[in-house]
């Protein structure tokens, strides 16, 4: 599909639309468009690309069903690309969203150019139905928590030791290899590292943890060759609270598949309950959340790991949500309070479980 991806909204043309949108919708034609609102980065919760709410109109007898109103997600203009995440996140929406059986936003096209690294994507606009999109600061609650879990355990089930990673899916990528593995291992622990010498808070929590950048990224890296040795499945791989949405009849859903991987599924599990709860909370209900998801994928025909281990998994991946997670979060992507919340959280899980005494126990 030959299709001019543009790098900044006001350059998107209403041929480029029309292009994508026959690949996903083939008799569907957008006669014109409006752009509500734009978002580039540093606005808000605006962090690895740029976004814009648009509303469509489409030609008379057409576009039946389909989404007026929609979210475009474009590269953001800096210098260095995260493009991995961009090709990631089309593959998901392009080859794997209608077979995935979760809820997550529909997709009217996905297209991503190897040459430029920009991508775009058209998705259904979520707050047509009333859905909400909590944070750190939100008190979530158990409940919620369990619902998020519920979606984590239909997709993990799904492709629980799929044979199709063998076959189709073989492109899917792992925390151990890939352009995407390339990129958080080469080149993101450069990043991290600034943070950790730029921000006090953050030089303080790892000096606190009796802890550098470099033994993070080693031990994290541990841990990830462990890992794959355990059942794959596929993994939405990004999956705090801030990348689930909740629907009006209780119902979560997914955003945000820049970090989709073939994995092990703690990986899922630990980063949405340590990100979702404060401290207290967790600390009273993690284990029974972990039994809840546990049984939901025991409910859909999957062998599932027995407690105690999946528990010394679920304490293990810890040091990614510390150490990718949120020690390589900028505070202009989400703010200081969203930052601190999320590391405090996910530290103190961290020192709550020895999560350092279970990495090196790999090495």
């Amino acid at each position: 599909m030959a299709i001019d991806i543009p790098l900044r909204i006001e350059d998107l043309g209403l041929d480029t639309l029309n292009t994508l949108l026959r690949e996903h919708h083939g008799d569907a034609v957008i006669d014109s468009f409006k752009v509500l609102r734009a978002m580039q980065y540093g606005d808000g919760m605006v962090s690895t690309s740029a976004r814009a709410f648009l509303e469509l109109n489409y030609r008379e007898g057409t576009g039946a069903g389909l989404p007026t109103r929609v979210i475009v997600k474009l590269a953001y203009d800096l210098e260095h690309l995260p493009w991995p995440l961009y090709a990631n996140e089309v593959r998901f929406y392009r080859d794997l969203r209608a077979a995935v059986p979760v809820e997550a936003p529909a997709v009217l096209g996905a297209a991503y150019d190897h040459h430029s690294h920009r991508f775009l994507l058209v998705l259904e606009d979520l707050t047509v139905r009333g859905a909400s999109f909590p944070n750190a600061l939100d008190n979530v609650g158990t409940a919620k928590v369990a619902a998020a879990l519920e979606e984590l355990a239909a997709l993990h089930a799904h492709y629980w030791q799929s044979p199709k990673f063998d076959g189709d899916l073989a492109g899917v990528e792992t925390h151990v290899g890939g352009t995407l593995n390339d990129f958080m291992t080469l080149q993101v622990p450069r990043a991290i590292q600034h943070e950790i010498d730029t921000n006090p808070y953050k030089r303080e929590l790892v000096a606190r943890m009796d802890s550098s950048g470099d033994q993070l990224l080693k031990g994290m890296l541990a841990v990830q060759r462990h890992q794959a040795t355990l059942p794959r499945t596929l993994l939405h791989g990004d999956s705090h609270i801030g990348n689930i949405y909740f629907l009006a009849d209780g119902r979560a859903g997914l955003l945000d598949w820049q970090l989709m991987v073939r994995g092990y599924c703690m990986h899922d599990v630990n980063y949405l309950i340590t990100t979702a709860l404060p401290v207290d909370c967790r600390r009273r209900h993690e284990r029974d959340l972990l039994r809840h998801y546990l049984d939901r994928l025991a409910a859909r025909g999957v062998a599932a790991p027995a407690f105690d281990a999946a528990f010394i998994e679920y304490r293990r991946t810890l040091i990614w949500g510390v150490y990718i997670g949120w020690l390589t979060t900028p505070v202009v992507n989400y703010g200081w309070e969203i930052n601190t919340v999320n590391l405090l959280r996910l530290t103190t899980a961290y020192d709550d479980h020895d999560t350092a005494s279970l990495v090196a126990e790999l090495s």
